[in-house]
């Protein structure tokens, strides 16, 4: 019998939300792993994390040497990646990056393994495989098995965004803010642009001349790359609300030929990575609290659009700090060690 091959892998950005996320992940999926190796600001330099029963020390990303890592998963921000990313890649790493970096780069593949995983032999050109934006991949992976079946020409969507897509200092801020206001004291916004608690914000990201925000456009964007077809068109909206961790996104999709409800919980029923939950007469529906910790997309509230034959509106929500962050780069990794590092 031969031994499974294992792979020196880094972890950058491990202290923060993604990147604890990532070692659980690493973890409790078996990773093949022959050494880990963690970085993260110089900040936390000499930091343990402790990893299948150890004590890993954490290295400070400043002056890193990647010599002998095959795998890199980048979760330390754009500005980070387009600095150490290059780096590790031409130390021989292959580096999947969790940011917003590399995305929108003809040359790198952006991929969400359920979707459209033949595009991780893009690394190739540069040594970069993209993981998409959070709310990208779980409205994706709610939408795509209907995609493939009718074909969805455009949408109109609006996401309801946890505080975890912003950080872990974003949920403390939610959690001391949560505090406050149920004191009776004022909420004070550090990280928010205005309060979270108790309240939802409609901005998320910069906004660009044309009024929408860069997370809204990333949505058109990222869809278009991943699903290969330059022709479909999103208009969405994106509102930061006060939940812990779990994005929700409600779809409005006009496809190409009719697709029914019944047809569209059957294929949902079969897709890999999603739970259908759409059962309204037992109030069972997608909630955050529902898919909070957990590693499916969950669906429901599916509907026939009231005036167009060809259209559905759907409801799906996945943790964003899983499906829509470390779940997928780990799964990139799986899927890149299965098909083209043996």
């Amino acid at each position: 019998m031969t031994m499974e091959r294992k792979y020196k892998v880094a972890v950058v950005g491990a202290t923060g939300a993604v990147g604890t996320e990532l070692l659980r992940l690493l973890e409790e999926r078996n990773f093949p792993l022959k050494e880990l190796r963690l970085f993260a600001s110089d900040r936390s330099k000499g930091k343990q994390l402790s990893f299948k029963g150890r004590d890993l020390p954490v290295e400070s990303l400043e002056g890193a040497r990647f010599e002998g890592v095959e795998i890199a998963l980048f979760s330390a921000g754009a500005a980070r990646s387009l600095e150490f990313a290059p780096k590790a890649t031409a130390a021989g790493a292959i580096v999947i990056d969790n940011s917003s970096a590399y995305r929108n780069d003809p040359d790198v593949p952006l991929v969400v393994p359920e979707i459209n995983s033949d595009a991780i032999q893009g690394y190739l050109k540069k040594g970069i495989i993209a993981n998409p934006n959070c709310t990208t991949a779980v409205m994706l992976m709610g939408l795509y098995p209907l995609h493939r079946k009718a074909r969805v020409r455009r949408m109109i969507v609006t996401s309801f965004q946890a505080a975890s897509g912003a950080g872990a200092a974003a949920m403390e801020e939610l959690r001391q803010q949560s505090e406050r206001v149920l004191r009776g004291e004022e909420a004070e916004p550090k990280i928010f642009p205005h309060p979270i608690a108790f309240n939802l914000i409609p901005h998320i990201d910069q906004f660009l001349e044309t009024g929408y925000t860069q997370e809204e456009m990333k949505l058109l964007w990222e869809t278009r790359k991943i699903l290969g077809d330059p022709e479909i068109e999103v208009n969405a909206t994106t509102v930061r609300v006060p939940v812990f961790r779990a994005h929700s996104v409600s779809v409005h999709a006009e496809f190409e030929k009719k697709i029914t409800v019944a047809e569209a919980r059957a294929l949902l029923l079969k897709a890999p990575g999603v739970r259908l939950w759409d059962d309204p007469s037992k109030k069972e529906y997608p909630m955050p609290i529902l898919a909070s910790d957990r590693e499916e997309c969950y669906v429901g509230r599916i509907r026939q659009d009231l005036f167009n034959p060809k259209a559905l509106n759907l409801w799906v929500v996945g943790d964003q700090l899983l499906k829509g962050a470390a779940l997928n780069a780990v799964q990139i990794a799986e899927k890149l060690i299965e098909g083209y590092l043996q």
